[in-house]
């Protein structure tokens, strides 16, 4: 994690003021080929040493009592000479590592900081209706509590490019134990920052996909080095054992929004197999420059493709009879969810509510697993897969929560307007949110708008497909669309290949116009054993589970799942990932 605790309960933000325009690369560094070289900190400026400490030392100790100051700094010492032997590299200044107990981190880090709560409750009503467009927090809920709930109490550590400095938060009255993973993870991040001064606008993206696109980039390299270090402690460092699991964490109960927190994870799971690319193609100054230019959309992270090209959308502002938009909030009042998030939008429906949208003719399971498939080229902590049929073809999105405060309540909606390569990816996009509306219980009116009558997403939607673009307008009832939207055309396309026309049912995988459920598997997470562990669209494959009736929708208490299927217990190794907070509750724009 590289960003600083959240400094106020209306917004729990992260801030990470990082960039700037450094990158200078240390090609030309000498390297320490023996402790002989590592003598005093005069020899810091050799590549693998640091203040007398060889990157392949044993430290003489371990922290099963628990780490003395002096003890702790020895580690720190030894763990900067590591992170400069796998990154090729110097550090430029050493970097403190202090202690906070937890109660001392709640009480300075969740303080308020004077910020308007007009202005915090705006901000809380628009992000409620981008998480909401993206069926992972539902009407009844709020998007703050759900953010909170899946961060509160789990962080272990952070750099603060602020105050150059890792914080390690440990429990009270409990001997000092520190995980050497997080340290050097942490300590990749205090390098990023003295060669790329980060302080720049470019590491804080405008949109919620340009925020992960970035993190993909800084978090992917934190996470590389930490697998890279991985390897050489089971080859030949010697290596401090993980601190007891009952240290850091913030209790043993999970109770959180999964859809939320794979959303946060994505910069961590696809970010090292980018920077794993990146390094093939053109070693460590590739990174650098990439550092430089960070990618703007998780697209580029997800297909591993710096290349990878947008389009901007213009967007036109059309609503009527008192419903505006939040011109203070995000991007001009709008929002870029992005390919990951929306491929976590469909993925989460068979998590949560047993609705296998992604495949609707493969059981809940199987749709899980589209997700939870694992990868042997990088063992990271957590590898998941983001990329889908339904998603892939992806180039821009804007989402703008809208809302009406004329008469006796407040309505609230959004105008979602996305573009997609070609008209067949757009048609694959549209088939698969008409499932997820049919898994929903959604019907289908006379005049074309579908409405979800109960549950956590009911309300009235209306969808238009043209070409390349896939319009989506919620509102609370039938009429509410057409005042959003009043030009919107909800009559059925037929158009679906880039070379012809095709009838929408030979796409739709099962979905129909009347909007009744017509999948497969609905409740499958009980049903038969899986064929081939389910695919996804780049090829990844789940692994061969033997299901044994557990219900696919509901993880264990423990975070873990059955057999062959990877769990989301990570998330007690992953308390670094608290610094994405920063994207999901981002302060209003002016």
């Amino acid at each position: 994690m590289r960003r600083a605790l959240p400094l106020a309960a209306t917004f729990a933000l992260f801030v990470l003021l990082v960039a700037g325009t450094g990158g200078a690369a240390a090609a030309d560094a000498a390297v320490a080929e023996t402790a002989a070289d590592c003598q005093t900190p005069a020899d810091n400026d050799l590549v693998g040493c640091w203040n007398g400490t060889y990157h392949a030392e044993e430290l003489g100790f371990d922290q099963e009592d628990g780490l003395t100051a002096d003890q702790l700094e020895t580690l720190t010492h030894r763990s900067m000479a590591r992170v400069e032997h796998l990154r090729e590299r110097p550090f430029e200044t050493g970097v403190p590592v202090e202690t906070v107990t937890r109660e001392e981190f709640r009480s300075n880090g969740t303080g308020g900081d004077g910020t308007d709560a007009t202005v915090g409750t705006e901000f809380d009503r628009w992000n409620d209706q981008v998480w909401k467009a993206l069926f992972v927090v539902g009407e009844d809920e709020s998007t703050a509590e759900a953010i909170d709930a899946v961060f509160g109490g789990s962080v272990s550590g952070f750099y603060s490019p602020a105050d150059d400095r890792i914080v390690l938060v440990v429990a009270e009255g409990e001997e000092l134990q520190v995980s050497e993973s997080t340290l050097v993870h942490e300590l990749t991040h205090a390098m990023q920052d003295q060669y790329h001064d980060l302080a720049a606008p470019r590491f804080v993206g405008a949109t919620q996909d340009a925020d992960l696109a970035v993190d993909g980039i800084v978090e992917g390299e934190a996470v590389y080095i930490e697998e890279r270090y991985a390897d050489r402690c089971e080859a030949n460092w010697s290596c401090l054992a993980p601190p007891d699991s009952s240290g850091s964490g913030g209790g043993s109960t999970v109770d959180y929004n999964v859809g939320i927190l794979q959303t946060v994870l994505h910069p961590y799971s696809d970010g090292p197999f980018y920077v794993e690319e990146l390094i093939d193609d053109g070693g460590w100054s590739a990174v650098n420059e990439t550092m430089n230019d960070p990618p703007n959309a998780t697209a580029e992270v997800i297909h591993r493709d710096p290349d990878y090209e947008t389009r901007e959308i213009d967007f036109e502002d059309g609503a009527e009879d008192g419903w505006e938009t939040y011109t203070d909030q995000g991007a001009n009042g709008s929002e870029t969810a992005g390919e990951a998030s929306m491929f976590v939008m469909f993925w989460y429906q068979s998590w949560e509510y047993d609705h296998p949208v992604l495949e609707p003719t493969r059981d809940v399971r199987e749709n899980v697993e589209i997700h939870t498939a694992t990868s042997d080229r990088l063992d990271t902590r957590s590898t998941y897969n983001y990329a889908d049929s339904a998603t892939t073809g992806w180039v821009d999105d804007e989402l703008y929560p809208y809302r009406n405060d004329a008469g006796d309540a407040e309505r609230d909606g959004y105008v979602w307007v996305t573009e997609w390569r070609t008209p067949t990816d757009a048609a694959e996009f549209h088939a698969t949110y008409r499932t997820m509306l049919d898994e929903h219980g959604a019907d289908r009116l006379d005049e074309g708008v579908r409405e979800i009558s109960t549950g956590d997403f009911r309300g009235s939607y209306g969808i238009e497909r043209d070409g390349t673009r896939v319009t989506i307008v919620h509102a609370p009832d039938p009429p509410d669309v057409f005042e959003l939207r009043p030009d919107i055309d909800l009559a059925e396309p037929r158009e679906a290949t880039d070379d012809g026309t095709v009838d929408d049912d030979s796409i739709d995988d099962g979905t129909v116009d009347d909007g009744t459920d017509s999948s497969s598997g609905a409740d499958g997470g009980d049903d038969e054993q899986a064929s081939d562990g389910g695919s996804a669209s780049d090829g990844g494959s789940a692994s061969d589970g033997d299901p044994d009736g557990t219900d696919a929708g509901s993880p264990p208490a423990d975070g873990s799942t059955e057999e062959g299927v990877p769990g989301l217990g990570v998330v007690a190794a992953l308390v670094a990932l608290l610094s994405a907070t920063a994207l999901l509750r981002r302060r209003s724009r002016r």
